[in-house]
């Protein structure tokens, strides 16, 4: 039996290059409320250390709200957030592409037979906005399981959303390995007994990825060859599926308690 049974990935930083345009949206709501925040790139690498945007606006608030202003800080999070995410989807529907690599190997993956999932702490309707943006209509339809923060409110690093799609796709964590860009993903898929392979960018370059498979500046394409980080690529210059098979092959399974005890150590 062919131990690759499923790929799930993320969604923001793994399959495009989207949290500048997240960045941007953050402070153009900020603005639109009339607040002079601005995140920059370097704030918001820090930023992403929470998972979720309206959890991310309702820390900050917390923090730099008036003392008098903070018992409002939860409403005005929803609100703000809900604004935000409207401009994300107009910014996404402009120019967008996936990153490289990623299109070439969800169409390896069907045409193996190989089981599609999705586990993001964003929304359904900002999935929907990106897959149909580059993919195409029927994009959805690829994917077997799709669980968004509208399924699971429990943020990573938590596995919740791992497990979810795990239960989804009716499969043992041991059968599928998880693409992801960010520390909080890692541990969420680690946690969930997944192993991972990372592709970072420039948000997550310097994030600790301990426990990854392999660890890539992007998937690749055979003109365009990624670099390792961390991990055993096999010779090979790309993510393909026989990349990912060898890597479930030599990859002993972490236990999951043990996993999530140490995220939960660390956070």
């Amino acid at each position: 039996m062919d131990k690759l049974q499923a790929i799930i990935f993320d969604m923001d930083g793994t399959l495009a290059d989207t949290e500048e345009i997240h960045r941007q949206a953050f402070n153009q709501a900020f603005t639109e409320f009339g607040y002079e925040w601005q995140w920059s790139r370097r704030d918001y690498i820090a930023e992403l250390n929470i998972s979720g945007g309206r959890e991310r606006i309702r820390n900050f608030l917390k923090l730099n709200l008036p003392p008098e202003l903070r018992k409002s800080a939860a409403r005005l999070a929803r609100d703000m957030h809900r604004r935000k995410s409207e401009i994300y989807r107009e910014k996404l529907s402009g120019h967008i592409e996936l990153r490289p690599g990623v299109e070439r190997l969800i169409k390896e993956a069907r045409q193996e037979q190989i089981a599609l999932a999705i586990a993001t702490s964003s929304s359904r309707k900002n999935l929907e906005t990106l897959l149909h943006k580059t993919l195409g209509d029927d994009a959805l339809s690829w994917f077997t399981a799709i669980v968004s923060s509208d399924v699971v409110e429990e943020k990573k690093p938590s596995p919740a959303v791992y497990q979810y799609a795990l239960a989804r796709l009716g499969i043992k964590p041991d059968y599928c390995i998880a693409i992801e860009d960010t520390y909080n993903g890692n541990c969420a898929a680690l946690a969930a007994g997944i192993n991972t392979v990372i592709t970072t960018h420039y948000f997550t370059t310097d994030d600790e990825f301990e426990g990854a498979s392999l660890v890539v500046d992007q998937l690749g394409e055979p003109g365009q060859p990624f670099n390792v980080s961390a991990g055993d690529s096999y010779g090979a210059r790309y993510v393909d599926v026989p990349l990912l098979r060898k890597l479930l092959a030599a990859e002993p399974m972490i236990k999951e308690v043990d996993a999530w005890n140490k995220v939960a150590a660390v956070k």
